[in-house]
């Protein structure tokens, strides 16, 4: 459902936010995302021009987040580099189903809208509290008092 570009944005930014505030470089997220940097770099940009990340040249820059954790949203991250698309009109053109979608369609811009909503509720911050055995990336810190579930 989701493009390769979406994942690699998000991968990116769930390492930058690990990382925080410590501003990282391209290569250190490649390596640690496994993205190809050229892929990557084109990725960044996009997240940038959306003021997600900023990156900084010279001693002690790199790319960091242009937002806190606690505020940046999954959905922000999906819509700067590839939008989810609503289905507003009926895809076919049939002028006999005039502003109303079919049920299929219906079903599938309901679907849409669910994830939108999903995405919409949940932050960078709250992913990297959530209790698992799975630490995302598994190359930084776990924050305090998120330990690993024994179910």
């Amino acid at each position: 459902m989701f493009s390769q570009t979406v994942e690699y944005a998000l991968r990116a930014m769930i390492h930058l936010a690990g990382s925080a505030p410590q501003a990282c470089t391209t290569d250190q997220i490649a390596a640690t995302t496994q993205v190809p940097r050229a892929y990557l770099s084109k990725v960044l940009q996009g997240l940038s021009q959306a003021g997600l990340v900023r990156s900084q040249r010279g001693l002690r820059g790199g790319i960091s987040l242009g937002k806190t954790p606690e505020t940046l949203t999954i959905l922000e991250i999906v819509n700067a580099v590839e939008p989810l698309q609503r289905i507003r009109t009926c895809p076919l053109n049939l002028e006999s189903h005039g502003p109303h979608l079919c049920p299929l369609h219906q079903r599938m811009d309901d679907a849409i809208a669910a994830v939108e909503e999903a995405f919409r509720g949940t932050t960078l911050a709250e992913l990297l509290a959530i209790p698992s055995a799975s630490v995302p990336l598994c190359n930084f810190p776990r924050p305090a008092g998120a330990g690993a579930r024994l179910d």
